[in-house]
């Protein structure tokens, strides 16, 4: 059994989830027997709503080996300190591979370190799909500083229609209908990432989901951490924007962005399948 640990939750939201779940899904068609592991009922039901059934939840990174096996492998998608966890994962897991946590990372054990920038996305953005006209802001799955309301200013300068985060306040919605023409729920995230020809996030691999799909991709550098580098986004004809400058914004709205130097492709996941 392969298990995918994904870090996730009200503070660091779904970003590992959405990559858990495209390179499940892709060794799962190749006959892998899989299963991810995430934080929590919420991140559960995004599993589903993107298309992957069965999940499992623990409470951090520590707790992997309360379900995984000896014998088994294990993928660690996490920013988590293991408090010296990874030596033993290493020493009872048949296989071990963790994402780098930035381009310098190396192996501290026996573990496989996948390497920083590698995308990892769901098949399906990488089909042609029709595109509405319109602006659609996924400013991320949490806003736990409430940085639309603290900027409402920004946020009503230009005709966005706002996917709402799966981790956003409750009653929050309310308060967001004052400042959005449109707001759709969570679970249409996937959708419109696929038919929108304008996105605008804060989230790095919402970007990337984006951009394979053929739109036109803002993004806000406003968070501590990024599960893809700002110059891997460049490469990618992302725009990034420092902060909420609205003049920016609008200037890379209308100007269609920047050059793409680099094709967002499908993740090889012979390299995992290789080394079961």
């Amino acid at each position: 059994m392969l298990y995918y640990y994904a870090h996730s939750g009200h503070k660091v939201g779904l970003d590992r989830v959405r990559r858990g779940v495209a390179m499940l899904k892709s060794l799962i068609d190749e006959g892998v027997e899989c299963c991810i592991l995430v934080n929590d009922f919420r991140a559960g039901l995004a599993c589903r709503e993107l298309g992957l059934k069965e999940y499992i939840t623990i409470e951090t990174i520590q707790d992997i080996d309360a379900v995984a096996k000896v014998g088994d492998s294990i993928i660690i998608d996490s920013l988590e300190d293991d408090h010296g966890r990874l030596v033993k994962f290493c020493s009872d897991f048949k296989q071990v591979w963790r994402f780098g946590h930035d381009k310098d990372d190396k192996p501290i054990h026996s573990e496989i370190v996948i390497p920083y920038d590698t995308v990892v996305i769901d098949s399906q953005y990488l089909k042609e799909s029709p595109k509405e006209d319109r602006v659609l802001l996924f400013l991320a799955d949490m806003d736990f500083d409430k940085t639309i309301i603290n900027n409402q200013a920004f946020f009503k300068s230009i005709d966005m229609e706002l996917v709402l985060g799966n981790y956003f306040f409750v009653k929050y919605e309310d308060e967001l209908a004052k400042i959005f023409s449109t707001l759709h729920e969570p679970e249409d995230y996937t959708d419109l990432i696929q038919s929108s020809s304008q996105v605008i996030t804060a989230s790095s691999q919402v970007a990337i989901e984006a951009k394979a799909s053929g739109a036109d991709v803002i993004f806000l550098n406003i968070q501590k951490s990024n599960t893809y580098s700002i110059d891997s986004l460049t490469e990618y004809g992302i725009s990034i924007i420092d902060g909420l400058d609205i003049d920016t914004v609008k200037m890379n709205l209308s100007d269609k962005l920047g050059k793409v130097n680099k094709d967002i492709r499908e993740f090889d996941n012979k390299k995992i399948i290789n080394n079961l």
